[in-house]
């Protein structure tokens, strides 16, 4: 059974920090838009003297199910890792921790000594401005304004980003505004005409009857 969390915290935020549970799979995810440059760094420790060492498995999926990130550490009592991918979608993405089958703890109090820290870099948040500005031979203002226009563009991104989510989600109010006006019509319609056939029913009875 996984867990998933939602990040709700700026692109640049800090990391976060969970327990690994002894079963089952603990997600997390991030809303990143299309066309961005996504850095992720994974750091994993048990505060326990524990044989054999902790063993994880690291997955990464877009929006639609694809994998862009897989690995699986079975050495070291520390795991390290990191990963990088530009995204080809709009969405949530998602990152999964895991322990693996064969290498679990043999105690549940064990297991919950697992700490994972994940953090994610997003945009111009995960660019090398310090090698960019040497390969580029940029520094001081010019380095600034590097900086300031890449920030521009980012949130740019995401304002188109959050207006084509807008006009979708404006789309499926409508469509939805539609289906449940239509619903009522004929559920009004099919009122007045149950109505309609109970009053000629009792009129037919009460004439055959020759009570009116």
């Amino acid at each position: 059974m996984a867990v998933v969390l939602m990040l709700l915290r700026p692109q640049n935020g800090a990391a976060i920090w969970f327990s690994l549970p002894a079963t089952g799979t603990k997600c997390l995810s991030e809303q990143i838009y299309s066309s961005a440059v996504v850095l992720g760094n994974y750091y994993a420790f048990s505060d326990r003297d524990v044989l054999p060492a902790p063993a994880i498995a690291v997955q990464v999926k877009s929006p639609v199910g694809k994998i862009v990130y897989e690995k699986e550490h079975v050495k070291g009592n520390v795991t390290v890792g990191r990963f990088s991918f530009t995204t080809t979608e709009a969405g949530m993405h998602v990152a999964c921790f895991r322990l693996l089958t064969h290498h679990q703890f043999n105690s549940t109090a064990a297991a919950a000594a697992l700490t994972v820290s994940l953090d994610w870099k997003i945009g111009i948040f995960a660019k090398d401005w310090e090698s960019l500005a040497k390969a580029h031979n940029i520094q001081g203002l010019q380095l600034q304004f590097t900086k300031l226009e890449e920030t521009a563009k980012a949130i740019r991104q995401n304002t188109i980003h959050l207006m084509i989510k807008d006009l979708k989600m404006q789309r499926v109010s409508k469509t939805t505004n539609k289906r449940v006006a239509c619903f009522s019509f004929i559920s009004v319609g099919l009122c007045i005409l149950v109505s309609a056939l109970q009053v000629w029913h009792l009129k037919t009875f009460f004439r055959n009857k020759k009570l009116i």
